[in-house]
């Protein structure tokens, strides 16, 4: 009788409990989040949110106070600068974090395999610039693209006016229509003038983000016209016209410089391709490049040549039209 008992209690529990997972919770959780759409909504008027402000915001980095620090100094600007032009979300304390993490995990990995006393120093030394070259890199790469969708930019604005539309608006329609980098950097200029700062320091801040001779020239000619009047429409096509052309004089450049290019790739791949082929026909011999200290040492220099005829060679065949 007792085991029955037992059996029934635990049987009678379940259902009930059952039941009330049924029943009850979703009615409790609907409840909840009736209360907290209801205390969003009796939110007092002096609590202040991350969105309760139009103020710009820095990102947060790992060293807030380092942040402050570089904030008040030329190296620390320029940083700053070389980060939002490379649109990375990351901060100047992020930055150096990362290029002191770089050079010492270089320079560990170099004490652990090459035995020359000064070459962790060297590697890690090189590897410590690493962060600013990939954001350099990175700052390049969109700068390239936003130069070759900028045309694009100029014939939406130039339709958007000639159809009617203020052109603080059109650069808004250019900002919601065209994709990154293009699309967001005419969205900020538009929503910082539409804030209240001065249209003249937004397309100045624009030149800022985006210091290209293009921008430059759409810039003045905006300017120029709002001043002295005219038709904006056609200066914007003119304009067009002209960048694409530029275009087109690039890239006949890039064509007749091909060969110089194509021969600093030779050259920088060339002694490592042969490292590598000479340590399968003969290893014993390339072992002793690596352990005898005149080897490491050549090593060293040639590493060294190397990138500095690369560097050259890539100089050479730069031509800025």
């Amino acid at each position: 009788m007792l085991i029955a008992l037992v059996v029934f209690l635990l049987g009678a529990g379940l259902v009930v409990g059952g039941y009330y997972l049924i029943a009850a919770i979703p009615g409790e959780l609907a409840k909840r989040r009736l209360d907290r759409r209801l205390q969003d909504v009796a939110m007092p008027a002096d609590h202040e949110t991350a969105d309760a402000t139009i103020l710009k915001r820095a990102a947060a980095g790992p060293l807030p106070a380092l942040d402050r620090m570089m904030e008040k100094t030329v190296a620390g600007v320029s940083l700053a600068r070389l980060i939002e032009q490379a649109g990375s979300k990351t901060t100047p304390s992020a930055v150096v974090v990362m290029s002191i993490a770089s050079g010492l995990g270089a320079g560990f990995l170099t004490s652990m395999f090459v035995r020359v006393p000064y070459a962790p120093l060297l590697v890690g030394s090189v590897a410590t610039f690493v962060p600013y070259a990939w954001l350099r890199h990175k700052r390049s790469s969109r700068l390239r693209r936003f130069e070759e969708q900028f045309p694009e930019a100029l014939d939406l604005l130039s339709r958007a006016v000639r159809a009617g539309h203020a052109f603080q608006t059109a650069m808004g329609m250019v900002g919601d229509d065209l994709s990154a980098p293009v699309g967001p950097e005419f969205k900020k200029t538009f929503e910082q003038q539409n804030f209240g700062l001065p249209l003249r320091d937004a397309l100045n801040q624009l030149t800022d983000r985006m210091p290209l001779l293009d921008v430059r020239f759409f810039v003045t000619a905006v300017l120029i016209q709002r001043e002295t009047g005219g038709n904006l429409s056609e200066i914007l096509d003119n304009l067009a016209h002209v960048v694409r052309e530029r275009f087109k004089i690039q890239r006949q450049v890039r064509v007749h410089t091909a060969h110089g290019r194509f021969t600093a790739y030779v050259l920088l791949a060339l002694p490592a391709a042969l490292a590598i082929a000479l340590s399968f026909i003969n290893p014993e011999h390339m072992q002793t490049l690596f352990r005898e200290h005149m080897g490491q040492m050549m090593l060293l220099a040639a590493m060294v040549m190397q990138t500095v005829g690369y560097l050259w060679i890539r100089q050479v065949v730069k031509i800025e039209v």
